[in-house]
């Protein structure tokens, strides 16, 4: 299902920036992707779902904007992360913006969160966030400037009723 939608803002600053986004291959993330490279920015996806990032990536090739660079990277493995991120900057250059979309918000009762659980998420929903950040600051900086874009849930704010 195809939900792009092409009558959108053109930002021109965008246009060549190198851009990664985490679990950029479906969801939230793979219609920021779409809208990136419509604005003809290079953008780095990573994510564990290759068939998705490899078709996603397909589908804006087929429609004729910058093709994204695909990294299929578990992001909870730091060197995987950082290799991932290397791969994305030798093909672009250097990354200027990051999304850090990747997250797994599944419900769950309180009273079942094991020690694992706990740690699987925090690898998933924020350290991920921290290690990629510290693997692009330093293009950012010798850039003179860029952004870093951290998503997040406010599903904890939902109240149980």
């Amino acid at each position: 299902m195809e939900i792009f939608v092409s009558n959108s803002a053109t930002y021109p600053s965008l246009a060549g920036a190198t851009i990664i986004v985490t679990g950029g291959a479906s969801g939230i993330g793979a219609s920021i992707v779409e809208h990136l490279a419509a604005q003809q920015a290079r953008v780095g996806i990573l994510d564990i779902d290759a068939q998705a990032g490899a078709d996603l990536c397909a589908q804006i090739a087929e429609r004729g904007d910058e093709k994204p660079h695909f990294e299929a990277t578990d992001i909870t493995d730091t060197d995987a992360l950082r290799a991932s991120i290397d791969a994305v900057r030798k093909k672009f250059g250097p990354i200027t913006v990051l999304v850090n979309n990747a997250a797994n918000d599944d419900r769950h009762d309180l009273r079942e969160v094991t020690p694992d659980y706990w740690d699987q998420r925090m690898a998933v929903n924020l350290k991920h966030q921290f290690f990629a950040a510290q693997a692009v600051v330093d293009d950012m900086a010798e850039a003179g400037g860029g952004a870093i874009i951290n998503m997040g849930s406010v599903s904890w704010r939902r109240s149980r009723g």
